[in-house]
């Protein structure tokens, strides 16, 4: 693999002194338009495009360089490592002085922000996005941003501006791709505002244009749609008939949520028709499809139609476990949903706030004028002047102090995990990106270390979540007590944490991992009310041999982590070695 890097930089470098360096630009320019055509239909061939665009990087402009950056991030965000691909996102807005580019982060890292539900940021991205829309000249640019729009405040339950953005799009001539994803969230956005009147047969037809155009989770999301707006007309037969004609095509097109979707609504549907059977089954297979999905919708339809299928049949054991199972769900998706209107909230406070500093920055200008007339004036006006800015002084530093105040505490809340009270998994790289320059700077050594608990899942199953969270509390405080001052310690996700240690070389970094090892075998789970055993998976990565660059520090003691995994869980697997005492090596 290194003498296959090697060789991809050698011919980097003999292209770049070539003469051809136009058309060495021109070459990458293609591969990037390649890469573009099929990033959303076709994952294998996006993911061969990127891998040519690599080994021709030294070829590219400083502007090709930022679209590739951008679809790596791409990629990274459709792989689900939505945490990366935000990171990149926002380093491209920042930096880059292309307004397209920043356009298309912009979007991207809003996108990603609502998969991790974070609204807040997403709707900040959002609004960043929406600002540099009318600067770009690309139609369906802009309609990819209105898109991302549409689905971000559908998320929230601002169907009307979902319903706007997504007419915009539809009333500007878009492409097949946005015409078809505009048309789900207008029909998405109408349904839940009760005002969805289009005929039926209108409503086919779009679905099968997006069929036809290749786009088949956008087809059967339209489809979904329209068997609703039927069952709520109690047109159930006609529903349950869409859908099943539509199933084998969403089980092969493999997106979870839509199959979950499906599956619910046939269970609800085959219910009200008094088919228990065919409920069960659906309902069964709709709670599969949602594993993953946080405060899913379907898992609560599913859970509440086998609570009444084993109401039906006398089950009366089987009927408390599925309300419980439904009640849980419920309780969480009604949270989410009032989390989602408070981020929305938040959001537009922040706008407004913005646009109160600029228009107290235009009476400051006004005041400041005033005081140039005033000084001009009879002394018997002196004495109003200065009651005037003293009253304007005591309220510029009051609002200066509640904001002060208010960004110390969104601060510490966007920095710190709520549950762990660690870092979390944004402060945690930015300050392990910040520790790694300095030691490349300074030319120290250091290791990141990963590790994620073994079998967590089955603990919160059978436990408990309340467990769970004792869990990650205790582990958390058990790690943070290994840590050095100048060390950096973050829960990354779910059960998965990070160490950054710096000035540590290879050995050090195995060794502190082994220690945690230990410690967090020894926890009494005793306290929790239950006794059971907590191990961890360790994975080991030293700048030495990964550079530092964060991002492949982290790949590299990822693909340590799940060697440890696979190979029997509660061990430590270093990358780079072949043999560590302690420690099993990995590729």
């Amino acid at each position: 693999m290194r003498l296959q890097n090697l060789t991809s930089l050698v011919c980097a470098a003999v292209l770049a002194m070539a003469p051809g360096l136009g058309m060495a630009t021109e070459r990458f320019q293609t591969l990037l338009e390649k890469a573009e055509d099929v990033r959303s239909t076709d994952p294998a061939t996006f993911e061969r495009a990127l891998g040519e665009l690599n080994t021709f990087v030294g070829e590219a402009d400083e502007r090709q360089r930022q679209h590739l950056r951008y679809l790596k991030a791409y990629q990274l965000a459709y792989g689900g490592r939505y945490d990366l691909a935000i990171a990149e996102a926002e380093v491209l807005l920042r930096e880059s002085d292309d307004v397209v580019i920043r356009l298309r982060a912009g979007a991207l890292a809003a996108n990603s922000a609502a998969a991790t539900r974070d609204f807040i940021r997403g709707l900040r991205h959002m609004d960043e996005a929406l600002a540099l829309i009318d600067q770009v000249q690309d139609r369906d640019l802009r309609h990819n941003v209105l898109l991302v729009a549409a689905i971000l405040v559908n998320q929230i339950g601002q169907y009307e501006l979902g319903r706007d953005y997504s007419e915009q799009i539809l009333s500007d001539q878009p492409d097949h791709r946005n015409r078809c994803y505009a048309s789900h969230l207008r029909l998405e956005s109408r349904l839940n505002l009760d005002t969805l009147d289009d005929p039926d047969e209108a409503i086919l037809a779009s679905a099968a244009d997006c069929e036809a155009h290749g786009e088949v989770v956008g087809a059967n999301l339209i489809r979904l749609h329209l068997a609703r707006h039927w069952a709520k007309q109690d047109r159930s037969s006609s529903a349950l008939g869409l859908l099943q004609q539509y199933l084998p095509q969403v089980k092969e097109a493999r997106y979870p949520r839509l199959l979950a979707e499906f599956h619910s609504l046939l269970a609800e549907r085959n219910l009200s028709l008094g088919a228990l059977d065919a409920a069960r089954r659906h309902a069964e297979l709709a709670v599969e499809s949602s594993a993953g999905i946080a405060q899913s919708m379907p898992l609560i339809v599913a859970e509440h139609v086998l609570f009444k299928v084993a109401m039906a049949r006398g089950d009366t054991e089987a009927a408390l476990v599925h309300h419980m199972r439904y009640a849980q769900a419920d309780k969480a998706y009604l949270d989410e949903v009032k989390a989602r209107e408070l981020a929305f909230q938040l959001a537009r406070h922040e706008t407004s706030r913005k646009v109160q500093d600029i228009e107290l920055l235009r009476r400051q200008n006004q005041v400041l004028q005033l005081e140039q007339e005033v000084a001009a004036q009879a002394t018997r006006n002196t004495q109003l002047v200065v009651l005037l800015l003293a009253g304007l002084l005591g309220t510029i530093a009051l609002w200066a102090w509640r904001t002060k105040k208010a960004q110390l505490l969104f601060r510490r809340l966007a920095e710190t995990d709520a549950l762990t009270g660690i870092s979390n998994r944004m402060h945690f790289s930015r300050r392990a990106e910040e520790a790694l320059e300095y030691c490349r700077k300074d030319g120290e050594d250091a290791g990141l270390v990963m590790f994620d608990l073994d079998e967590f899942k089955a603990i919160n199953d059978r436990f408990g979540h309340a467990v769970g969270d004792w869990v990650l509390r205790q582990v958390a405080d058990t790690c943070s007590a290994v840590c050095r001052k100048h060390d950096r310690f973050g829960r990354l996700g779910g059960e998965e944490f990070a160490f950054l240690l710096v000035g540590c070389d290879l050995g050090s970094s195995i060794a502190l991992a082994q220690e945690c090892r230990k410690r967090i075998a020894a926890i009494d789970t005793a306290p929790s009310g239950h006794v059971f055993r907590i191990t961890a998976s360790f994975g080991v990565a030293g700048t030495r041999n990964c550079g530092y660059d964060f991002l492949t520090l982290l790949s590299r003691a990822d693909d340590a982590l799940y060697r440890s995994k696979r190979e029997g869980r509660d061990r430590v697997h270093v990358h780079g070695l072949e043999a560590v005492p302690g420690a099993l090596p990995t590729a």
